[in-house]
């Protein structure tokens, strides 16, 4: 691969997923990358190139963005921001939406949706206090491959063991040959999407909590800034945001500001919310209900 390759490479990624690569990430394109060449049957990258430059096969233009994504989770990763939603943020949401009875949210960059289903798995814990609400789960992420192995709910051994409390595991999934099946119940909870944080997501809808970590990190500041502007347009104005452990917004907009009682949550710049509480929101949009399940009173849509 020739620099004036690489750096069509990379331009090229950064146009279509904000992943925004080094000079010495050059070994990464190459080593991701050929494997691709050999799945669509290409001499090399220099060919793979040449497909991209008259943008010839959409299926080629997919391959290489999602093989450049980096789809690294397990369940309840890094353990604080499940511990914040369980022992503040649903309390919070419990008290504020009281009358509402609902409450939103969106897990961005889901990858194969180890992050909802966690979260899934404690709202189902806590299913009789939500009785009669109505709670919606989105995920989306950039790559479709992943996206179709979220909504089976299928793993293997060594994804169930990195972070799945046994417990949980017993009660939720069931063994199927040498891989764990999560509960029908739990997949239905959750709307899986196709989506790239670089396009408009308006179509989404208000949310009160949203989980964006471990995505920003791959992008630059002015990407950051722009997809972090618009997640707080989406956000209800007493919601709340969490990023990753290796994230922040401090420096890089304003729409958001630090929870200061809580590393790692984040609200919205207008809120006036107490710290570590959801107040009341005045509007949350509606969305049409294609699917839904009732767990113990509970009705979950994804839409």
């Amino acid at each position: 691969m020739t620099e004036t390759e690489f750096d069509f490479l990379r331009l090229y990624l950064k146009q279509r997923s904000g992943l925004a690569l080094t000079a010495e990430k050059r070994y990464l394109v190459e080593s991701r990358l050929s494997p691709v060449c050999r799945r669509f049957n290409l001499a090399g990258l220099t060919e793979l190139v040449g497909c991209l430059r008259v943008a010839r096969d959409g299926a080629i233009e997919r391959a290489v963005v999602e093989a450049m994504t980096t789809n690294e989770t397990f369940f309840f990763r890094d353990r604080t921001p499940f511990d914040l939603f369980r022992d503040v943020l649903l309390p919070g949401a419990l008290a504020a939406r009281a009358t509402q009875r609902r409450l939103r949210i969106w897990c961005a960059a889901a990858s194969t949706g180890q992050e909802p289903y966690s979260l899934a798995m404690l709202l189902a814990e806590a299913a009789p206090r939500l009785a009669g609400w109505r709670v919606e789960i989105v995920a989306t992420d950039l790559s479709t491959e992943v996206l179709e192995k979220a909504k089976l709910g299928l793993y293997n051994q060594f994804e169930v063991q990195r972070g799945l409390p046994v417990q949980l595991m017993l009660k939720h999934f069931t063994q199927v040959g040498e891989q764990w099946r999560i509960a029908e119940s739990l997949r239905q909870m959750v709307d899986f999407r196709p989506l790239n944080l670089l396009q408009p997501f308006e179509q989404l809808g208000t949310f009160d909590i949203v989980y964006c970590r471990n995505v920003l990190i791959y992008f630059d500041t002015v990407t950051k800034a722009d997809v972090l502007r618009r997640i707080a347009d989406q956000l209800a104005p007493d919601g709340a945001v969490l990023l990753g452990a290796a994230e922040t917004v401090i420096g890089i907009t304003e729409a958001l500001t630090p929870d200061p009682d809580h590393r790692g949550l984040y609200r919205h710049a207008k809120a006036g919310a107490s710290p570590g509480v959801v107040a009341h929101s005045a509007v949350t949009q509606a969305v049409p209900v294609t699917a839904a399940a009732a767990v113990s009173g509970l009705r979950w849509a994804a839409r």
